[in-house]
């Protein structure tokens, strides 16, 4: 029993209505025997357990909405059923039988009156159907004395009926039902961006093993096994392709609709779509572990983190609620009391601030736009861990980016090759890289690469006597000649003025220059750089656009080089030879100057200076599970263009944040302000709450809208 105990499981759950029902199904799973702790994720629709509990008794927990339960990786292997499955009657069964009862006694009251027994009965018997589940939990919220929207909405209908407002009483339960419908509805929208990255990867795959082929489920294929993948078929697993070629569209992965080559030694992930050849791919990964289901792990979590907004509103509607009975008594009771007014006017009064006071929308008002925004930046390849990044992120005014392999793509090639001394050019760079080919400095592959390209056979050369220059170079013996390749600085003593000026204008356009000849002569300039991505430019012009003030490049290469890229692609400040320690320093002055700053790196480098920024944002997440795991948002592409849409997107979740909150609660005080002359009535409290239900939700949805 103890090892059950020291158990955490996860379910999902089916059936939650509002975000104050999900706050209850915790509290009642955390009071079950054998349950130590319980966390309820109402945006994936999830619970986490700690400790024993049966499916059984956690259904039992949630009796009370009729919460359907069952384990997480159940409805993994399974497509999405749950609400989908039901028919509409089905799933709306009471609001329908209340309506009709609701018509039954509108047809009786205009015909017998109001106060007719058949006439109370249709009534009665309307809010009974359409509000048992309601008054099962708000009564039992009453005996514990907690407070919630459903408690509030009891007693305003209880107190309706004891007064004789039977009619609006009725209705104040149906609007109520299809205020939590709306809710559900919305919610469901919003997580849909999930479920459809949960359906993405096929939940079985051809496998070669032992020299046959077979359809096998995903949870049964090992690392190691053979998939073969037809043209038009999506990939089942992560994988290394070992035999073919085709194009693979990632769109699921990185957002990028156009297809991407792949070749034998190449990385393949689960859910693509293998567009035209035959591919064999060997698993590297279980189901669990592959890229998609990662993101949908962390996606889901990311939707569980309270953003600063919703931690706000949380803590407001937990004094709001008990406040608004309170303001309700006194509305009832002083007017009578103190003015000697109608007791059974004031009554009703203070009953329709219990309605009108329902905090519905004002609970609802982030976590939908939350769980939208998050749901549709994973479809367009974006990855936010939670809502406080993503509200960081609309805030940024400042973004630093690490240069190499962000800005750059981090691959130097070889752009000029200047000869002295009436040398033969093949000549030269034959000998060169088969020095080169030796050393283990990033520049000496696009030297390797240059003589490959032309196709220069550099491997025939026979060096001898190679040793490394720490800091400066190389030098070595080809076919009995001693060469040297290195920093100017190495030739330093025999350089003209002429050949200085000449490096020079080299590295102020970027480059970085390598000399190379014999121990008596200069023989050539090679300069060498790292060509900067075609979307760098279009990229920072963008951000600055939407209002980024900031924009910082962080290398450790020279003054002259980083000025000269920086120039290139546009950002407004430039810091050049920093290590390590120091890009952490300018990311901590940016941050005191800017109030917050970004930093975009690979999410492996710099690990001090994006850990140190406010949001740390990796390049192609996808197949890097450190970029996942240490980044507060991957761009599973490695490509920039993706971040423009990512802080318009943030942006936009903050605006509609914002004005769901101050909707929320502004129609709720112009509500009240009725209470003064004595106009607010039970129809008009429902319909504001009902009103404002709908709006937020609306508007939290429009988020879905929102494209790069």
């Amino acid at each position: 029993m103890s090892q059950q105990d020291s158990e955490t499981n996860v379910y999902r759950v089916e059936g939650f209505s509002c975000a104050g029902c999900a706050g209850t199904f915790e509290k009642n799973v955390k009071r079950l025997d054998g349950v130590k702790d319980a966390r309820v994720n109402y945006g994936a629709s999830k619970i986490t357990v700690d400790g024993a509990a049966s499916i059984e008794a956690l259904e039992a927990a949630g009796a009370f909405e009729n919460l359907k339960v069952r384990p997480e990786h159940e409805l993994q292997v399974k497509a999405v059923e749950g609400n989908g499955s039901a028919s509409f009657l089905q799933k709306h069964l009471t609001v329908v039988g209340a309506l009709i009862f609701l018509a039954f006694g509108l047809i009786s009251q205009a015909v017998n009156g109001s106060d007719n027994v058949v006439t109370v009965v249709a009534f009665a018997t309307s809010m009974v159907v359409g509000g048992y589940s309601l008054f099962k939990q708000g009564l039992l919220n009453l005996t514990r004395l907690q407070f919630d929207m459903r408690t509030l909405m009891t007693i305003a209908v209880i107190g309706a009926a004891i007064i004789g407002e039977w009619t609006e009483g009725a209705i104040v339960v149906i609007l109520f039902a299809i205020s939590e419908a709306l809710e559900r509805f919305s919610m469901d929208r919003a997580r849909q961006s999930i479920r459809s990255l949960m359906d993405i990867a096929p939940k079985e795959a051809l496998i070669k093993r032992n020299g046959q082929e077979m359809t096998v489920l995903v949870d049964e294929i090992a690392i190691g096994d053979v998939m073969i993948v037809k043209p038009g078929q999506k990939l089942a697993m992560d994988g290394i392709v070992v035999n073919g070629h085709s194009s693979v569209n990632q769109a699921a992965i990185t957002g990028e609709s156009i297809p991407v080559e792949k070749h034998t030694d190449d990385e393949v992930f689960a859910g693509t779509l293998n567009e035209e050849g035959m591919l064999e791919v060997r698993v590297t990964k279980h189901v669990e572990d592959t890229t998609i289901s990662k993101v949908i792990q962390l996606v889901e979590d990311a939707q569980a983190e309270r953003a600063p907004s919703q931690a706000f509103v949380d803590r407001f509607a937990k004094y709001y609620t008990p406040a608004i009975i309170l303001v309700a008594a006194l509305v009832a009771v002083i007017p009578p009391l103190v003015m000697g007014a109608d007791w059974q006017t004031w009554i009703y009064q203070g009953l329709a601030v219990l309605v009108v006071g329902c905090p519905c929308a004002l609970v609802i008002s982030t976590p939908v736009a939350i769980v939208t925004a998050i749901g549709n930046a994973a479809k367009h390849g974006v990855l936010i861990k939670g809502g406080v990044y993503l509200e960081e992120a609309g805030s940024l005014k400042a973004i630093a980016f690490d240069k190499t392999g962000t800005l750059t793509k981090g691959v130097p090639v070889v752009t000029d090759v200047i000869l002295e001394n009436s040398v033969d050019e093949h000549e030269l760079l034959t000998r060169v890289a088969a020095l080169e080919s030796l050393s283990q400095h990033p520049l000496a592959s696009a030297i390797v690469k240059k003589a490959e390209d032309v196709g220069l056979r550099y491997k025939e050369q026979t060096v001898t006597n190679f040793s490394s220059l720490t800091g400066k170079g190389i030098t070595g013996d080809v076919d009995g000649t001693t060469y040297v390749v290195g920093r100017p600085t190495l030739f330093e003593d025999r350089l003209s003025s002429v050949q200085k000026q000449q490096i020079k204008e080299l590295q102020d356009q970027g480059k970085t220059v390598m000399v190379a000849g014999t121990e008596n002569q200069i023989q050539a300039f090679v300069a060498v750089a790292d060509e900067v991505r075609d979307s760098s430019k279009k990229v920072i012009s963008a951000l600055h656009e939407i209002g980024i003030r900031t924009t910082i490049m962080l290398t450790g290469d020279n003054q002259s080089t980083a000025k000269a890229i920086a120039s290139q692609i546009g950002v407004t400040d430039v810091r050049a030879e920093l290590m390590p320690e120091d890009k952490l320093a300018s990311i901590k002055e940016f941050r005191k100057a800017n109030g917050s700053v970004a930093m975009i790196g690979d999410g492996v480098n710099d690990a001090p200076a994006l850990a140190a920024s406010t949001v740390g944002i990796a390049m192609g997440g996808a197949g890097t599970d450190t970029a996942l795991e240490t980044a507060d948002i991957a761009l599973m592409g490695d490509d920039l263009k993706k971040l423009p849409y990512t802080i318009k997107l943030s942006r936009r979740a903050l605006t509609i944040i914002k004005q769901n909150i101050t909707f929320s609660l502004g129609i709720k005080l112009l509500a009240l302000l009725l209470v003064v002359p004595g106009w607010l009535t039970l129809w008009i409290a429902i319909l504001a709450d009902v009103g404002a239900t709908l709006l937020v939700t609306a508007n939290g949805l429009r988020l879905l809208r929102v494209k790069e």
